[in-house]
């Protein structure tokens, strides 16, 4: 990989050590080749060993089309569905409830 320098690998190390991960609002843009690779690095390396928690907007049949590699999808969606546990919640988004009282 290109990025597999000192500063970057010394990130990724850092990222690493946490037991616990949020992505939050994954999938608001289409990941690139670098940004696609370092999250497969980061979910193959913590894969078993730390929790990773994802919200996002998109259903979860839709982040193939975020990640945008077939190969690398797979790869990443195997790891992140084999152990997880969905919570999925519907209604109203909070945020607009608040502005709406708030009126």
């Amino acid at each position: 990989m290109a990025k597999a320098d000192g500063p970057y690998l010394k990130e990724l190390a850092r990222i690493e050590r946490h037991h616990l991960i949020i992505f939050d609002d994954f999938g608001l843009q289409m990941l690139g080749k670098q940004n696609r690779m370092a999250l497969l690095e980061i979910i193959e390396d913590r894969h078993e060993k730390g929790t990773a928690i994802f919200t996002s907007q998109l259903p979860v049949n839709e982040w193939y089309e975020i990640i945008s590699e077939k190969t690398i999808a797979d790869a990443i969606m195997d790891r992140l569905v084999h152990n997880a546990q969905r919570v999925e919640l519907t209604g109203e988004s909070i945020r607009r409830k608040r502005t709406k009282k708030t009126n």
